[in-house]
């Protein structure tokens, strides 16, 4: 399957990463940083429910923070815990050593102006959708 024909490549949030990576990522890749991100440097775990289920799910996600607004690049598209975390409008995000509660999520399409968010977003998003939420 090609990343344009993956259901996760919504208008506006395009798929950047192949669906066969996705896949590695998601069966080897995630089991085994999940129990280190919480002391990697960028990276952190989002604690969502899911929309249909209400079951708890915990996504390591690369995160970007700049006072009291996160960014967080997609580019794996429009994926599942994107999709709860919009349907629920909260979220709660773990840092290294910080826990955070993330209202208002919404998205920015590729392409368009991310001005006030931290630098690394700014750059990525010329090409990806950016997940952008308050900080509570």
């Amino acid at each position: 399957m090609r990343a344009q024909d993956h259901p996760n490549n919504a208008p506006g949030v395009p798929m950047i990463f192949p669906p066969w990576f996705e896949r590695i990522q998601v069966k080897y890749m995630n089991p085994v940083v999940k129990p280190f991100a919480r002391f990697m440097p960028g990276m952190a775990t989002i604690k969502h429910r899911g929309r249909k289920s209400g079951k708890p799910y915990e996504t390591i996600v690369t995160a970007y923070r700049k006072g009291d607004q996160l960014a967080i690049v997609l580019g794996h598209g429009k994926t599942d815990w994107v999709k709860n975390v919009l349907a629920a409008g909260e979220a709660e995000l773990h840092f290294t050593r910080k826990q955070v509660h993330l209202t208002n999520p919404r998205i920015l399409p590729a392409g368009s102006g991310a001005e006030g968010l931290p630098l690394p977003a700014r750059i990525q998003a010329k090409k990806a959708a950016v997940f952008v939420a308050d900080v509570a």
